[in-house]
């Protein structure tokens, strides 16, 4: 067993992709998602340090799963909050944005049904479709056409899974449209909008006020939110029928109340703080400004750059490296050869200094 798994990690070693956790590393930061820069807000951290010194018991364990002790009266309460800022009947809390997606992919289709996913959503979504024994179909990335002719061969009920922002080229679905065709087919849309909320407002369904038309969508909170875990805002049978049969939610030790309360608490510091916002967009333009070319939005906080080959982006990587610049670069095969890219996050708290430093040094290399 044990040489069957190091044969594997030298083939990845061979081929320059093993991967290995690190030291946390310091430097300009241009790779994580904490887009608004709430992991490093004092105010933000006092504000949770204030509710913890009012009642240390936040700290304390669950002891179960909300279905046996782990139930609270913060997580309802929290859930009831999420409900009501999204304009949605309900919402069910889960530990991460991974958990969630596995609850709602694995449980809402059943094996008559059909689950068509954008070809480039998050692999949360392709693991649940594995376990939901529903037929899955993908569809090529953000093509309307596509998805259409494989909605018109279709037949029995139809899930349609998509990401509102997307994280490996930084572009928006076209949200609008795809609820549209959701809507013609009868068809049910669950939208991911991880890396959307907080960066625009509450999300993209909440930008074009799309809440009565898409019946589950999924935040997470370990982002812009500067905290983790997330919510699945559906009807109230919908979480019913989770809480009844996805067993992810099930027999899943329920998360601390520290967890309920940073969440809360960061919806009402959004709200207190949109200058964070504006300041990542005024970043987002001055990256812009700068003539490089990507297949990112051009509001969007992830720009990707494109490197193709291996050696070249590795090289590229490290050269920003020994200057302090954190990035992150994606090799192939995690994408197709010849679109490897280095993957750019702006935030609010990077400077105009530090982002005209970084695509300096892109525009030398590339």
């Amino acid at each position: 067993m044990l040489k069957r798994f190091q044969e594997a990690l030298d083939k990845r070693k061979e081929t320059g992709i093993l991967r290995s956790l690190r030291p946390e590393l310091k430097g300009t930061d241009f790779y994580s998602n904490d887009y608004l820069g709430l992991t490093r807000n004092k105010e933000f951290q006092q504000l949770l340090l204030r509710q913890v010194q009012e009642n240390n018991t936040l700290l304390s364990g669950s002891s179960g799963s909300r279905l046996i002790s782990g139930n609270s009266n913060t997580a309802t309460e929290t859930e009831n909050y999420i409900a009501g800022q999204h304009q949605y009947p309900a919402a069910l809390l889960f530990s991460s944005g991974y958990n969630a997606n596995l609850a709602v992919f694995s449980t809402l289709p059943d094996r008559h049904d059909t689950i068509i996913v954008d070809e480039q959503i998050h692999r949360s979504v392709h693991d649940a479709c594995r376990m939901s024994h529903a037929k899955k179909i993908k569809f090529r990335h953000n093509d309307l056409e596509d998805l259409e002719h494989i909605l018109k061969k279709q037949s029995g009920q139809c899930f349609i899974a998509i990401e509102s922002l997307y994280s490996m080229d930084g572009d928006l679905a076209p949200i609008r449209e795809i609820t549209a065709l959701a809507k013609k087919y009868n068809a049910a849309l669950i939208v991911d909008e991880a890396h959307a909320f907080g960066v625009f407002g509450y999300g993209l369904i909440e930008k074009y006020q799309l809440h009565n038309d898409i019946p589950v969508a999924v935040m997470t909170y370990g982002k812009a939110l500067g905290a983790h875990g997330a919510a699945v805002l559906c009807h109230e049978t919908v979480k019913s029928y989770l809480v009844n049969f996805a067993s992810p939610f099930i027999y899943t030790t329920s998360a601390q109340d520290f967890l309920w309360v940073a969440i809360k608490t960061g919806y009402e510091f959004l709200k207190q703080k949109p200058g964070l916002s504006q300041k990542l967009h005024q970043n987002i333009k001055t990256f812009r400004k700068q003539k490089i070319e990507t297949p990112s939005s051009e509001v969007s906080p992830i720009q990707a750059v494109l490197v193709p080959e291996n050696n070249r982006l590795r090289a590229l990587q490290k050269t920003l490296s020994d200057k302090g610049i954190l990035t992150y670069a994606v090799y192939s095969p995690t994408v197709k050869t010849g679109t490897e890219r280095l993957r750019i996050c702006l935030h609010s708290f990077n400077t105009e200094e530090e982002i005209l430093a970084l695509t300096g040094i892109i525009k030398d290399f590339i």
